[in-house]
């Protein structure tokens, strides 16, 4: 079946299974379709579903009834096929997928979960969407930025390659989207925000409507390795970041994509203006 001849329904015959429910952007996504109307199965180690990627056992109660699923994958994409065919098996007729801007020219050292997804939903049988964000404006808010700016001092391997950082209520939206309308089988949403910029203007704009100074400084790979295991960071994050990085430095995601418009009819939200309100809440003073 290709999935251009999908008959999945757009009805309330079956949940919606959002994976990741705590994180970022599958809490952004519950909220949004609970909103709507949309019966939510919230899964996560810590959510009213429980969801293990390493206990299976968790998979079947999770997926019974579960008509489509926003797939967060993990790192390791040992357990993601099985998933995924489990899943099938058990009536999912459709995935929205959490995958990253520029994901097909990343290496061994990150997003191999995310690529294992694509390529395991690819061939389920399924209806697919492929949500592949930028960077998150909710980096600098949330974690692995926030301290950093809050201390004065964002130091990172990127050098002056820009960014063009996406809200992840905008990816969230695309979503649901994706997981409630037709029209969305088959398609890769690369999602950006409208305008590209460094690091260093990020930090400066943070910086400016906080009302201090946050300075960007420039790291070499290994310096960032060696700082981020000093935070007590694990091994394998700090190598599963600075890969991050380098995928950054190459300038697979530096440009501006269109998938926000595509998918929504309206413009991504502006980086800019998302700082000047958000500063307003004191985060980062």
């Amino acid at each position: 079946m290709t999935n251009n001849d999908s008959t999945f329904s757009t009805g309330t015959d079956g949940d919606i299974l959002v994976l990741g429910a705590t994180g970022k952007t599958g809490r952004r996504v519950v909220r949004r379709l609970r909103e709507s109307g949309a019966p939510v199965r919230a899964a996560s180690r810590s959510s009213e579903v429980p969801f293990d990627w390493t206990d299976p056992g968790t998979w079947g109660p999770a997926l019974d009834g579960v008509r489509a699923v926003y797939l967060v994958a993990p790192e390791d994409p040992a357990p993601i096929g099985d998933f995924v065919d489990r899943a099938v098996k058990a009536g999912t007729e459709r995935f929205a997928v959490l995958s990253g801007h520029g994901i097909q020219h990343s290496g061994p050292g990150f997003g191999l979960g995310m690529a294992t997804a694509e390529e395991a939903v690819r061939g389920s049988g399924a209806a697919w969407t492929m949500v592949r964000p930028n960077n998150f404006f909710q980096n600098f808010t949330e974690d692995l930025w926030l301290e950093p700016v809050r201390s004065g001092r964002l130091a990172l391997p990127i050098g002056t390659v820009p960014e063009p950082f996406i809200d992840a209520d905008d990816v969230a939206a695309v979503a649901a989207a994706a997981l409630t309308e037709d029209g969305h089988e088959g398609q890769v949403y690369e999602l950006s925000g409208p305008r590209a910029i460094t690091f260093a203007e990020a930090a400066r704009a943070i910086g400016e409507a906080a009302g201090r100074e946050v300075r960007f400084e420039e790291l070499t790979p290994e310096q960032y390795h060696d700082e981020l295991v000093a935070q007590g960071l694990p091994e394998e994050v700090a190598s599963l970041l600075n890969a991050m990085f380098a995928l950054h430095r190459d300038g697979h995601t530096a440009d501006v994509v269109d998938g926000v418009q595509r998918a929504l009819g309206r413009p991504a939200a502006d980086f800019h203006e998302w700082v000047r309100r958000t500063a307003a809440t004191g985060v980062w003073s």
